[in-house]
């Protein structure tokens, strides 16, 4: 096990007061980054079902899922050596060289170039999730949960209203010259470049630097020396059973959401004109994006107050019910969207507690690439969901992927309810608590 050194009381102060100017910093750039990401989700699917075909719009839509997932890991890497501050700037900006490029791929018709700006757009996602890790660096102990989910909360802000903005951005850049549905893209290359300046300028001292400072470098536990790569961040996880739940649940989460989120825009098309159906994805996607985030403060709150263990096993009661009514909705738009919000809280449960219990479970200067192994693990999960989907929906139907997504619950599930024996919580250890 790990141990920490006491941090004397003039410390203590002002590690919090940096942890309070971090959480804001963050907030604000996961508002403005949560507008970028969303308004690219939103019109997604449809743009590349435009230029490549419903089979394969899927494939292309998880092509930002795939990015975010392997940028994770020189993200991380990066993080490792210098801070999170590098590693944040780096993946926004990466996104918005993938905004730019899905533009040009909308200008030219080109599959290829459409795949490779969805790839490389998904650094936007990539820093939104990596920011949740920045938010608990320097938190309490026992405020972890509430910290990590003011952070994903924050997308709200920005995520819930984006889709709607994506008709309007559609409608401005139309008149611009710009291919029908590629407009809202050039916006969320703006928006993260916005994200990145402001982290660039604003984000010091770095939290990560700074808890690696207070670490207590004596330490009995040989996972706890610099972190070499992934090898050594697996062997870390797989002596941990609360970082392998913690993985799992960020994992299946994220794969359920993605299988039935991404094709849920075109289940909507089925039904709608196209003059019509934008400002219908818009409402249904705003709505899903308020489940995944909006009640995240809350979902850190049960957290800490019930337990990482049981939250868990709350969110996939959530998924296995969201894929029951929106599989069952046919092509009743108020169900489809009851369907979606359910989703939405479901990912919000294993997300939040998921991490909180895997960033508590590894000691801090193997942390960062741990948490990108997750991160990795969870968008090669939602990458494989979404490229399959396309298949599913085009062969089987809607109300097939959503059962298939239901049964993807299952492991998680077992996983949540094995026994794990207890031991008790220390405030000023980063130990964590398997019995979560």
């Amino acid at each position: 096990m790990t141990t920490r050194q006491a941090v004397p009381p003039r410390d203590r102060t002002t590690v919090a007061a940096i942890q309070r100017r971090t959480v804001r910093l963050l907030f604000l750039t996961q508002v403005v980054g949560g507008v970028g990401v969303t308004i690219g989700v939103a019109v997604g699917a449809l743009l590349a079902t435009d230029i490549a075909g419903t089979a394969v719009s899927g494939v292309a839509q998880s092509a930002a899922v795939v990015g975010a997932a392997l940028l994770a890991v020189p993200v991380t890497r990066l993080m490792t050596g210098y801070g999170r501050r590098p590693g944040l700037v780096l993946a926004y900006l990466v996104g918005a060289v993938g905004g730019v490029l899905t533009v040009l791929a909308a200008t030219t018709r080109s599959v290829p170039l459409l795949f490779l700006g969805m790839l490389l757009f998904g650094g936007g996602s990539a820093a939104n999730l990596q920011a949740r890790y920045a938010a608990v660096d320097l938190a309490e102990p026992a405020r972890r949960g509430r910290q990590l989910s003011l952070v994903v909360w924050a997308t709200t802000l920005g995520a819930v209203a984006a889709p709607n903005f994506a008709a309007v951005a559609d409608r401005v850049t139309v008149g611009w010259g710009l291919p029908a549905l590629s407009g809202p893209f050039a916006f969320s290359a703006a928006a993260f470049v916005l994200a990145a300046g402001v982290l660039l300028l604003f984000l010091r001292p770095d939290p990560l630097l700074t808890a690696r400072r207070l670490a207590d470098p004596v330490t009995v536990d040989p996972a706890a020396r610099p972190s070499r790569g992934l090898r050594e961040a697996w062997s870390v996880v797989r002596e941990r059973p609360a970082a392998r739940l913690g993985i799992a649940a960020v994992a299946v989460g994220h794969l359920v959401m993605v299988a039935v989120m991404v094709m849920t825009p075109v289940r909507l098309h089925e039904a709608h004109h196209d003059v019509d159906v934008l400002p219908v994805v818009g409402l249904v996607l705003s709505l899903h994006i308020a489940g995944m985030y909006a009640l995240a403060p809350v979902v850190g709150w049960l957290t800490d107050r019930l337990g990482r263990r049981p939250v868990v096993l709350g969110g996939a009661g959530l998924l296995l019910a969201a894929c029951a009514v929106a599989g069952t909705a046919g092509h009743d738009t108020f169900r489809l969207t009851a369907g979606l919000v359910l989703l939405g809280l479901g990912w919000s449960a294993t997300m939040v507690a998921g991490s909180t219990l895997l960033s508590e479970s590894v000691p801090v200067p193997v942390r960062p690439t741990v948490q990108g192994l997750s991160d990795l693990i969870m968008g090669l999960a939602g990458a494989s969901a979404g490229a399959v989907s396309g298949f599913v929906m085009q062969v089987a139907g809607y109300p097939v992927l959503t059962l298939l997504a239901a049964v993807a619950v299952g492991p998680l599930v077992a996983l949540a309810l094995r026994p794990a024996p207890p031991v008790p919580y220390r405030a000023d250890s980063d130990a964590p608590d398997e019995g979560e």
